[in-house]
């Protein structure tokens, strides 16, 4: 049963922007915190971005001021708004759901390919 869908992912330019979408069923969105990690070829998964069900957010160092994580608690998605992207953001990324997503353990989404060229 897939509970989690990302999408968005695709090839884009350095400098520029991507949205990526997490449609989750509503149980697994209710009430849970969500979050976006990334993973990178040849490197360790990374935290990107986290927000609670009541709004409160947390990023990566070095996507702050770039990326913006919000949820529409309505339709059960989360997204990833990703502005001034750079050749370093290409990773897959992947969509976690849970109360512990901060430490990673949730219910996790396929992932979505994010491809930024220079």
């Amino acid at each position: 049963q897939v509970q989690l869908v990302e999408s968005g992912g695709g090839l884009v330019q350095a400098g520029g922007s991507l949205r990526l979408s997490c449609a989750a069923s509503r149980s697994i969105f209710s009430g849970n915190a969500m979050g976006w990690y990334r993973r990178a070829p040849g490197k360790q998964r990374e935290l990107v971005a986290t927000i609670t069900s009541g709004g409160s957010t947390i990023y990566a160092d070095n996507v702050k001021g770039r990326f913006t994580i919000s949820r529409d608690n309505a339709k059960n998605t989360v997204y990833l708004q990703m502005n001034s992207l750079k050749p370093e953001d290409t990773a897959v990324y992947y969509c976690v759901a849970g109360a512990l997503v901060t430490l990673g353990f949730g219910s996790w989404g396929q992932g979505t390919q994010v491809t930024v060229s220079s």
